[in-house]
């Protein structure tokens, strides 16, 4: 599988928050967490459970910093 997103970040899923539609997926990467809003769907068709390790693939079109 090729992909064009180039941010992977390798962490564990730490908290989920179902709904009937959508669902967050919280990861812990490193020190850090981050956060994504994917279908339900998709979290039943993956079988993602808090504990699982995953790699978050962000793709967007503009990053800000703060310092």
């Amino acid at each position: 599988m090729q992909l064009s997103g180039r941010n992977q970040l390798k962490g564990e899923i730490v908290e989920m928050k179902l709904g009937d539609v959508v669902s967050e997926v919280v990861v812990q990467v490193g020190e850090n967490q981050i956060a994504g809003v994917i279908t339900t769907t998709s979290v039943e068709n993956m079988k993602l459970k808090v504990g699982d390790n995953i790699t978050a693939l962000i793709k967007a079109t503009e990053v800000s910093f703060i310092k």
